[in-house]
């Protein structure tokens, strides 16, 4: 049965709830006392990020690395016994992240052991601990092996790329480093849950010389230049603050989430599953869109129209304009967030970003963050309006189509 199908879907906790059980998640009863006082939920989301957070591994890759690594932990725990739920589902949860991450990241390992030591050192000696740790270590291994080959590696995501022909609209390497392009391989990935890379490919970009095409320029031209008259201090800001990796800007966004819920442990951990399974498959239909239009970048499009010295005000990524790449991660994580939270948060949230130290931004929903996604890349004059809006529905229909299909991902 597919998740948006199940009668009360969209109607709260109650339709949560029958979608979790739909999909073979147990909705197991809340932890025992000893444990109450520690979310292992949080302690190993945060143990993850922390973990994904050294190196420097593609975005995709990282992001390949939360899904396997969660997903394992979901499965794990929908199974706890009825006696001694909590104890079981802390032990599967902790010790399927730790096994999969230690092997995706093994760099990491030495943290990962002592987080699993403290994890599991609060837990009381028994069979329910036990048969946790059992299931932890199968699931990771057995998703881990099935994911091995899966084309994520960094070595698969950025093979060698030689630069286009040049010609009208054609993307080039872009100034200041004129870096090859990134990212190309990862549209041969395999994904979670989507059957093919291109099912949500969108229209091609706007014809060189049309009416949307030339707003879509004089915009960026305009708004995007690091020399801007037009461009307010807030706009600079809004640009600045969402400038930083779209996976480090969201796992603020989906910690708020997971703290702010009160579903049972396995709703939560698939919640985490489902959302960085979305978006890895996400990535790979982004890649695919990207390399299939190979449409140039607003500064080499700017330069090229009679404006030679023209400059963005943030470097531009090296690969193509259309679409987003950071709004298809925006809309599909606000597709995530809204299929199976609702629009809005419980209570405001704050987050933090790595490209603006020190600023702080405050939302009551999912969708103002993908809204000034938006703007912000015209404002950084690194993509034009309509690759950002047409990169928002891409990410969106990835989205609905893996939370429809997520009951797959349980059984």
């Amino acid at each position: 049965m597919s998740l948006l199908t199940v009668p009360g879907w969209r109607r709260g906790a109650a339709g949560i709830a029958a979608a979790a059980l739909a999909a073979g998640m147990s909705v197991a009863a809340p932890a025992a006392a000893a444990t109450a006082t520690v979310d292992t939920i949080l302690e190993w989301y945060d143990t993850t990020a922390a973990a994904i957070a050294t190196g420097t591994r593609p975005q995709v890759t990282n992001s390949r690395a939360w899904a396997i690594s969660w997903l394992a932990a979901a499965r794990a725990v929908r199974t706890a016994p009825a006696s001694a739920a909590g104890h079981y589902q802390d032990a599967a949860l902790a010790t399927a992240v730790h096994t999969a991450l230690s092997t995706l990241i093994p760099d990491s390992a030495p943290t990962l052991d002592a987080a699993l030591r403290t994890t599991l050192d609060r837990i009381p000696d028994g069979r329910a601990k036990d048969r946790g740790v059992a299931a932890g270590q199968r699931e990771a291994r057995s998703l881990a092996a099935q994911r091995a080959g899966d084309g994520l590696d960094p070595a698969a995501v950025n093979p060698p790329y030689p630069a286009p022909d040049p010609g009208p609209g054609v993307w080039q390497p872009t100034p200041p480093s004129f870096s090859a392009a990134q990212q190309a391989g990862t549209r041969f990935a395999t994904p979670f849950v989507l059957d093919r890379a291109d099912r949500y490919r969108p229209e091609p970009p706007p014809a060189l010389g049309s009416e949307r095409y030339r707003a879509d320029l004089a915009e960026v031209r305009a708004y995007g230049a690091a020399d801007s008259t037009v461009r307010t201090p807030q706009q600079t800001d809004t640009a600045t603050f969402w400038l930083g990796s779209s996976l480090t800007l969201y796992t603020g966004i989906l910690r708020a989430a997971l703290a702010q819920s009160t579903r049972p442990t396995a709703w939560r951990a698939s919640l985490v599953a489902i959302f960085h399974v979305a978006l890895v498959d996400t990535q790979i239909a982004t890649s695919d869109a990207k390399y299939a239009y190979l449409r140039w970048r607003p500064v080499t499009a700017i330069q090229a129209d009679g404006d030679p010295g023209w400059t963005p005000l943030h470097g531009t990524p090296a690969h193509p304009d259309y679409p987003s790449g950071h709004n298809t991660y925006a809309g599909a994580a606000e597709q995530v967030l809204t299929a199976l939270i609702g629009a809005q948060a419980r209570r405001p949230y704050t987050i933090t970003s790595p490209s603006q130290p020190g600023a702080t931004r405050t939302y009551a929903d999912w969708r103002r963050p993908t809204e000034e996604n938006v703007d912000a890349r015209v404002w950084s004059g690194i993509h034009t309006r309509t690759a950002d809006e047409v990169g928002v529905r891409l990410g969106r229909d990835v989205a609905a189509y893996t939370v429809r299909s997520a009951a797959r991902l349980f059984t």
